[in-house]
């Protein structure tokens, strides 16, 4: 097949990238689409960053051209496009994938996600290998390997196993039993390489465990930990196991510079510089977004986490030392973690959360009450996933948890704190009749919505804070609201805020007509109520109000009326709510939550079916009784009829009975007596004669 190579800017590159549309691909294809052709080549100090910026800006026209162009192979096909990728290929043919592979000055394969594509790579790598005499210039080919090609190389010293390996030592590696495939086509690419290097060169990339941009085989414990549903999140063994790492961009980062420099040597681990074990990883992680809690839980338990495959788990609980030692000495990457990722949790979880688009929703509900807060709040926390803070069940909380903290020994908290402000908490709650000053209700609400819960997901904050002082002390503290875009509170600050209302005689009504039973032990009495009431209108006609606090914050509160106790009405609000704030910025629903809504469909779909059924199989019980009935009813009718008919006949026949017994049977009878007698030719015309002659009516 000749060189099909398409004519192009001179400085420009086309690199072909197998499954683009994969988590490692991806983000490889969108850092070498933002970068410039020889850029690693250049060497700047941090001071020379900004000049060259500017020098760069300068020399657009000429950038322009030195860029690397993105095309690609995807596991599966998408209406939505990646800006940075030029073309999209899928489901070609060998034949038509050497085609396009022919077109690229560079090839890249990665076969650290889906060993599938080890097979696939054999072949690309052959195919191009065979058609080396019909290249028009220089090609390069770049796999991208794992580590775990090297998880059961024997010590460098067996007196001291600590000393690290480094590329120098790839030729003793040994695979893990399950990355024999791997290894294999490592030599072979390396091999190929090594006939016409000139015309084409082979390059395998040994990458750790890729981390960032919102993660992939570490992703099962940011997602423990973001979602809180576990109080404790699991390591797996004693969690000592050194895990060699590489931060996803820092991995495109070495890619780049192989591409740029065309080195000698064919062979490089792509590891950043840290020596973090699996407890060191899944603590950071989950101190940062989570409960801040581990457990070690036995090995064997990692075998029942379904998200994890069996490649994940081989490589979680690899225990390897090793160096990227000639990618530190001679090659120039612009590190994001060269320190690994335990020293950039931050960062880390930051990415994570901006590119997944884990963004908390806070939300704020005000309103008089049994206006219906609760239920519009219970709704968006449904709908959104987030968490609904209420000022008693806060209170109830908080002194559950303080009583927990006191008579549990627990060193992470501080025992004798907890005591004093459980006793602080009791005391006044004693002088104020069950009730707390605000200077602790503000501290309350304040520690509930920094919980990570509340940070990570979001949260509805219902009915409260009731004055501007209140929001003021909760949100600010003692800054002004101009003065607060750098304080912490900021992070706790609601981003919606809905003002439910309705009319005094309305709310009344409603309250009025509440059972008893619900009434009871609550708030909602009549004199309790209408108290409350009238504060609340009190509170709301001074000149600061609640709503006056976030129009000064330019958080522009939305007014909804209620007028109705139809559940559409607050539907409709509920509606109106998810319109404005738009879609939901967190997880959707896990596949054990799919898995139990699409049961509960099924039950309530052959529910509706067997009620719908019933209700058919009644009708047409109803329909055959009423049929039998109305059969009944005729047949009754009918013999009634008959039995009329009989009667009348019986009574009408008796006249011409006694008619045919008087006047026509005695002529009759004679008549058959002559005719008997005299045997007349036509008997027939005799007896007519005869009757006729001797009709009594007629003498």
């Amino acid at each position: 097949m000749a060189d099909q190579t398409e004519k192009r800017p001179p400085n420009s590159r086309r690199v072909f990238i197998n499954d683009v549309d994969q988590y490692a691909t991806k983000n490889i294809a969108k850092f070498l689409d933002s970068c410039v052709v020889g850029a690693s080549l250049v060497e700047f100090g941090e001071a020379d960053v900004e000049e060259e910026d500017d020098r760069l800006q300068d020399e657009q026209p000429k950038i322009k051209d030195a860029t690397f162009q993105i095309v690609g192979t995807v596991s599966s096909q998408t209406e939505e496009k990646c800006s940075f990728i030029s073309e999209e290929y899928s489901c070609l043919k060998r034949e038509e994938l050497l085609h396009h592979l022919m077109k690229c000055d560079v090839i890249i394969y990665d076969i650290t996600q889906h060993s599938d594509q080890i097979d696939e790579a054999q072949w690309a790598v052959s195919a191009l290998h065979e058609e080396i005499d019909t290249f028009s210039g220089h090609k390069m080919f770049i796999l991208v390997s794992t580590i775990m090609t090297w998880a059961t190389t024997k010590p460098v010293d067996n007196d001291d196993p600590d000393i690290p390996f480094t590329d120098e030592h790839y030729r003793k590696r040994k695979a893990h039993p399950n990355f024999h495939d791997h290894i294999s086509l490592e030599k072979l690419v390396v091999k190929l390489g090594k006939t016409k290097s000139s015309q084409f060169s082979t390059y395998v990339v040994a990458s750790g465990l890729q981390y960032g941009m919102g993660e992939h085989m570490f992703h099962l414990f940011f997602k423990m930990s973001w979602m809180g549903e576990v109080s404790k999140v699991p390591i797996f063994g004693d969690g000592s196991n050194i895990i060699p790492t590489i931060h996803i961009n820092d991995l495109a980062g070495v890619i780049q510079n192989v591409i740029d420099h065309k080195p000698k040597s064919q062979y490089f681990v792509a590891v950043d510089d840290s020596k973090n074990t699996m407890e060191d990883i899944i603590k950071a992680v989950t101190l940062v977004l989570g409960p801040g809690k581990t457990q070690n839980v036995s090995k064997e338990e990692i075998y029942l986490i379904r998200e994890l495959t069996q490649t994940d788990i081989d490589s979680l609980l690899v225990n390897l030392r090793i160096e990227a030692l000639y990618v530190k000495e001679n090659f120039n990457i612009h590190w994001v973690s060269e320190d690994g990722m335990v020293e950039n949790i931050e960062q880390i979880t930051e990415e994570y959360k901006q590119t997944r688009g884990l963004l908390p929703l806070r939300i704020c509900i005000l309103g008089p009450p049994a206006v219906g807060k609760s239920t519009i709040a219970e709704r968006i926390c449904k709908h959104y996933k987030l968490h609904h803070v209420k000022l008693k069940e806060t209170i109830t909380e908080t002194l559950d948890n303080l009583e927990l903290c006191v008579h549990t020994e627990d060193v992470e908290n501080d025992e004798g704190e907890a005591q004093e402000f459980l006793d602080t908490l009791k005391e006044n709650m004693n002088e104020n009749e069950g009730r707390l000053d605000d200077q602790y209700l503000i501290r309350i609400m304040r520690d509930k919505l920094r919980t990570k819960p509340c940070m990570n997901q979001g949260f509805v904050l219902d009915g409260f804070p009731k004055t501007y002082e209140q929001a003021k002390q909760l949100f600010t503290g003692d800054e002004e609201p101009e003065d607060l875009q750098s304080k912490h509170e900021k992070k706790i600050i609601p981003e919606f805020v809905f003002s439910v209302d309705a009319t005094d005689d309305f709310l009344k009504n409603r309250v009025l007509n509440l059972p008893e039973t619900v009434v009871e032990g609550t708030s909602y009495t009549p004199e309790q109520f209408l108290h409350r009431l009238a504060r609340f209108r009190e509170r709301n006609v001074e000149d600061q109000t609640v709503l006056n606090y976030f129009e000064d914050l330019e958080i522009h509160p939305e007014h909804l009326d209620i007028t109705s106790n139809d559940d559409s009405e607050y539907q409709l609000v509920t509606e109106k709510i998810c319109k404005k704030i738009g879609k939901p910025k967190n997880y959707g629903q896990i596949s054990e939550e799919v898995e139990e809504e699409e049961r509960r469909q099924a039950e309530q779909q052959l529910k509706e079916q067997a009620a719908q059924r019933a209700e058919a199989e009644r009708r047409e019980e109803e329909e055959a009784q009423q049929r039998d009935q109305r059969w009944g009813e005729w047949n009754q009718h009918l013999e009634e009829v008959r039995r009329q008919e009989h009667d009348l006949l019986e009574s009408q026949s008796g006249h011409f009975r006694n008619y045919l017994m008087r006047d026509v049977m005695p002529t009759l009878t004679q008549g058959l007596i002559e005719c008997c007698t005299i045997r007349p030719d036509d008997p027939i015309d005799f007896l007519a004669e005869y009757l006729l002659k001797n009709n009594p009516e007629a003498q």
